[in-house]
């Protein structure tokens, strides 16, 4: 019995951190010119307590690296093969080679065809989007993993027309049809809807209207719903529950809406306000914290929010404005980007090579007074424990 205290004490405290967040995970993007091998990013998100990252193909040195890991990894399908695997045979085809080889051992939970599908600017993408899942899920079922392997898309924003307030919250009149079509395959398969959500656009489009502190996390007065009442003291719940609406307003009110990517980025061109370090930092820090309470929405409190945080490197190939390469957490050789609340990287040495980890490890007044609440915990368990022991020696 003592051996459960020590486990458990061995858990909440390993290297003064936290427990993993279970509900975060974060975007591993490949768009770079210079970012380090998989084995490296492994060891990374081990030392940040990750357990769960996005990529966005089906890189087979990642897949390889990852097996035996306790990394959750989820594909995509790229854009331009959506066409391809409409066809039940070739979906068929591409499951067999991108996923069988390496499934179980590495741990794919869900696969994601496509990317912001129905915002592309190649609008003949929309067309092929339920077929394409539709046969991607009848290629896991006839292989028998689609107890496993959840099939979505991850969505931009864009698709909706209003979504302010909350309980306006609307599709856009020209993706309904499709929309409608998406939904009832996530409800008859259990798949979550994912969004990609990001204050940070809405702040830089209108910052004299928008409140930074709003955006960012801060404690703010926030804004009620006129027609719910319900209170929101930042941008990202809000948006998740416009989408809530939006499908309430298409008749489907099951789904589960998850945040595949947000973030902020640590600099930006001349004319992308807010694009600091110092607000990148505050976004991420404050969302990771919400994340360690395992929040949900105003509308949806006992739902946890599971969120993808964007992005875990900076990534030099992307194309468009400055911002879009500098989302990432960290440097391409494994330095911090900007201070999010990371634990100083710690480096050791071999003698051939170095390699640097960080911990999450949040330094505020409240995040100490909730580890002081964790040892509290554990010692009246050790107590309780001893004590019960004690009678049964007794007895």
């Amino acid at each position: 019995m003592m051996i459960h205290v020590f486990l458990l004490l061995s858990l909440c405290f390993s290297d003064y951190g936290f427990l993993p967040v279970a509900s975060l995970g974060i975007n591993y993007g490949q768009v770079g010119s210079n970012l380090p091998p998989p084995d490296k990013v492994l060891g990374l998100l081990s030392s940040l307590k990750i357990t769960k990252a996005k990529i966005y193909d089906t890189n087979p040195q990642i897949l390889t690296t990852f097996a035996n890991s306790n990394v959750e990894l989820i594909v995509t399908v790229e854009n331009q093969m959506l066409a391809v695997v409409m066809d039940p045979q070739q979906a068929l085809q591409w499951v067999i080679t991108h996923i069988k080889p390496y499934f179980p051992a590495t741990k794919i939970t869900e696969i994601s065809v496509g990317n912001e599908v129905f915002t592309d600017d190649d609008t003949s993408l929309i067309g092929y989007l339920v077929p394409a899942m539709v046969s991607i899920h009848g290629a896991l079922v006839q292989l028998g993993l689609d107890k496993y392997i959840h099939v979505s898309t991850p969505n931009s924003l864009a698709i909706l027309q209003e979504s302010f307030p909350p309980s306006a919250g609307s599709f856009k009149s020209q993706v309904s049809a499709t929309m409608s079509q998406y939904l009832q395959f996530l409800a008859n398969t259990g798949s979550p809807f994912w969004i990609n959500a990001y204050p940070y656009f809405a702040y830089k489009g209108a910052p004299n209207n928008v409140s930074l502190d709003y955006v960012l996390f801060n404690k703010n007065p926030g804004m009620v719903d006129p027609y719910t009442k319900l209170h929101y003291d930042n941008m990202l719940y809000a948006q998740v529950d416009a989408v809530v609406y939006a499908m309430f307003r298409l008749g489907y009110s099951g789904i589960e809406v998850r945040v595949s990517e947000t973030g902020w980025p640590s600099k930006g061109d001349p004319d992308e306000t807010g694009a600091t370090p110092a607000n990148a930092a505050v976004y991420n820090r404050n969302l990771l914290r919400r994340q360690m309470r395992n929040e949900g929405t105003p509308l949806r409190p006992n739902t946890k929010l599971e969120v993808y945080l964007f992005a875990l490197f900076n990534e030099d190939m992307k194309p468009g404005p400055t911002s879009e390469r500098n989302y990432g957490l960290f440097q391409p050789d494994g330095t911090i980007a900007y201070n999010v609340g990371l634990s100083a990287l710690s480096t050791t040495s071999s003698t051939s090579s170095s390699s640097s980890s960080a911990s999450i490890f949040l330094t505020s007044s409240a995040d100490k007074a909730a580890k002081m609440r964790y040892q509290s915990l554990v010692y009246w368990m050790f107590v309780y424990l001893l004590a019960f022991q004690v009678l049964l020696r007794q007895h």
